[in-house]
């Protein structure tokens, strides 16, 4: 599992014209999932997304979390996320979980990251549509988290 975390000030996810997830000041998440991924690694990569001190404190080093903060999370899955380029020019993404399997682990997530979260607002894309992520990075911060 995957996580691409980019701290923002404000991110939106469009599918065919329509809004459909938006957040200002907080976190948006690429995720993509491994073939091997299975169930028991979501509860752990929800509560480090969830600690990760990526925001300013009052002495303007990163210390806060996205609870501190008052942030929200734009959830987006990513399969491209494992394309591997190590030859040709065309990505491979024979590490990436199948549809069916990635689906599974992506509302499980959503899910896990609900129950854990209970005061973060959480927007989300819409799995396996084509989509049209827009933000502003705050810093810029974009981390990878592996799981």
């Amino acid at each position: 599992m995957r996580l691409l975390v980019q701290r923002v000030s404000q991110a939106a996810v469009e599918v065919h014209g329509q809004v459909i997830g938006a957040i200002n000041h907080g976190l948006l998440v690429l995720v993509g999932f491994h073939r091997a991924d299975t169930l028991d690694k979501l509860p752990k990569a929800a509560h480090k997304l969830l600690h990760l001190r990526i925001f300013a404190d009052d002495a303007g080093k990163m210390n806060r979390s996205v609870r501190e903060v008052g942030g929200a999370l734009l959830i987006v899955s990513q399969f491209t996320l494992y394309g591997r380029l190590e030859k040709g020019f065309r990505p491979c993404f024979t590490e990436a979980a199948s549809g069916a399997e990635a689906q599974k682990l992506y509302s499980a997530f959503l899910e896990e990251l609900k129950n854990q979260a209970v005061d973060v607002p959480i927007a989300t894309g819409e799995f396996g549509a084509m989509m049209k992520v827009s933000l502003t990075n705050d810093g810029p911060v974009t981390l990878m988290l592996e799981f």
